[in-house]
């Protein structure tokens, strides 16, 4: 994450339990004091929502979650002719064709690994096809950090014997073929669909390193073209070549996460510092080349790996270059900070200079920050904060959204600097359950529904209001559209589809809402 802060205490209250629907199966709901409820599963049972199937031409399903306690709950009903009056309308504009999805996903950092694996064997498969089965959420995107990062137990790169320029010792940790590789596996057997696993570095071996340590102010040694940043762009290689014995093969890799935090005088943990001028020579002298002259030439390569405050100009310097550029696929960014800069000016911007290279979302969470940091047991504030930052990078031409770690334990860790955060599941090993926070339930209403490949389209209100949105249109001809209202007050609106007529509705107090439609006369 962004910044070391320092660590809250997690408080557990009084709890008290009771049950509420969602889809399928039912939400054994406990509060925890906070402004709505988790979601308790154990080994034998989990709520889910299941397969879902779009009714037919004419019909419309939608499913809300909301700060009182409904989670993914399902309404069904016919789409009118009419219009009912209501004083709010979102028109749908089906050819107005924006970006195409890629997909959704969390981190399987070794702490959401360690914390996987805590829990009884039932229970693990009970948390991970919660994520990846086909009753699941729907992720797709995996991002696998490349040896240690601050959620890890101790720190260690796959290359730690000094001055191995040729990495004839490189090895894979026990973290990695203990822990990470299988539950990647088991998340990969689960999933109905190919799974896209994205590899971000935190630092290089410390050898390499200007600063002799994998933390702290520090770069690669030399220039790019030179031997450490040769070694460096090698390592990448043999990370690939090492997981895919394993079977386990990557759709990209990342130019380092966070390369500005190296740059960071006494930061605490694993950093490794780029410019956008060293980090644009390093992929045009020797990542490129050296993936391009691998096994893996296909590996997308996604630059930046930081906080979007750095765009547009960290694009500039970098995609400005053909030497670089013809490496490059497309641009990672990250959540912390996003109200520093407004979406449009800098991912909006930067699609337009550069619409050619994607933008993907990868890494948020919440809970990073000052008093507001750790585990809040049943926090839909947060619930809130993922929905708005969602919606604002769709709108804003972002391809994918990528959650933190897949899950912690009630502290918000482990995390070796003490680092902690919250996550859309959280661990209670002792008692052999986890909790799926309402976080969970704001990646749902995206990643449940957003096949790859489904189109964002253009959706106006008839006038001013606080709601907000995004449409889209899948492969199969069918709308989705997602609805967020961040008022304490029900929202009443209508969406008209020109092409097949009205849905009245209502968005509660605090509600995320996803609809689902058959539209007609598209070319998909």
């Amino acid at each position: 994450m962004f910044l070391l802060v320092l660590q809250c205490a997690l408080l557990l209250v009084t709890v008290s339990r009771t049950t509420i629907s969602t889809g399928r199966n039912k939400c054994v709901a406990r509060s925890f004091g906070h402004d709505s409820v988790v979601c308790e599963c154990n080994s034998t049972h989990c709520d889910s929502l299941g397969s879902v199937s779009v009714p037919p031409m004419g019909q419309y399903i939608s499913f809300t979650s909301s700060v009182s306690g409904s989670r993914l709950e399902e309404s069904q009903g016919p789409i009118r002719p009419n219009s009912t009056g209501a004083s709010l309308k979102l028109t749908l504009f089906a050819d107005k064709k924006y970006q195409k999805m890629r997909g959704f996903g969390g981190a399987m950092t070794d702490a959401a690994a360690i914390n996987i694996l805590s829990l009884s064997s039932g229970a693990q498969d009970q948390l991970l096809r919660q994520y990846f089965a086909q009753e699941g959420i729907g992720y797709t995107v995996l991002r696998v950090p490349m040896a240690s990062c601050d959620f890890s137990t101790r720190l260690y790169t796959y290359a730690d014997s000094k001055d191995d320029y040729s990495l004839h010792n490189f090895t894979l940790a026990p973290e990695d073929v203990h822990l990470k590789i299988p539950l990647l596996q088991r998340a990969q057997a689960m999933s109905p669909q190919p799974l896209s696993l994205l590899g971000s570095a935190w630092s290089s071996p410390a050898w390499m390193k200007t600063n002799g340590a994998l933390t702290g102010k520090g770069s690669l040694k030399g220039k790019p073209g030179e031997k450490e940043h040769k070694s460096w762009a090698h390592y990448y290689v043999r990370f690939l070549e090492e997981y895919a014995k394993y079977n386990l093969t990557f759709w990209g890799v990342t130019t380092g996460n966070e390369p500005t935090a190296g740059y960071v005088t006494n930061y605490s943990f694993q950093a490794l510092g780029f410019t956008p001028e060293e980090q644009r020579d390093w992929v045009a002298m020797d990542l490129g080349p050296a993936l391009h002259a691998s096994s893996f030439p296909n590996t997308h390569v996604l630059i930046l790996d930081d906080n979007r405050v750095l765009l547009p100009h960290w694009a500039k310097v970098v995609l400005s270059d053909i030497h670089a550029a013809q490496y490059i696929h497309g641009v990672a960014v990250h959540w912390y900070m996003d109200g520093v800069i407004p979406a449009g000016s800098s991912l909006g911007t930067t699609h337009e200079l550069y619409p050619e290279y994607y933008l993907f979302g990868t890494e948020a969470c919440a809970g990073w920050i000052g008093k507001d940091q750790g585990v809040t047991l049943g926090s839909w504030q947060r619930a809130e904060n993922y929905a708005h930052d969602i919606l604002e990078d769709l709108n804003n031409y972002v391809t994918g959204w990528t959650d933190w770690n897949l899950a912690l334990n009630l502290i918000g860790g482990p995390n070796w600097v003490k680092n902690f955060a919250d996550s859309p599941v959280i661990v209670d090993a002792k008692r052999d359950v986890f909790y799926k926070q309402p976080t969970f339930y704001s990646m749902a209403h995206f990643s449940k529904f957003l096949y790859e490949g489904s189109q964002r389209v253009g959706v106006s209100p008839s006038g001013k209001t606080i709601l907000e949105f995004a449409a889209f249109v899948r492969q199969d001809a069918s709308v989705v559209l997602i609805v967020l209202n961040r008022s304490p007050s029900a929202i009443q609106f209508e969406v008209w589809d020109p092409m097949v007529g009205y849905i009245p509705s209502t968005a509660p107090p605090h509600s995320l809402l996803t609809f689902i439609w058959y539209t007609q006369g598209l070319n998909v």
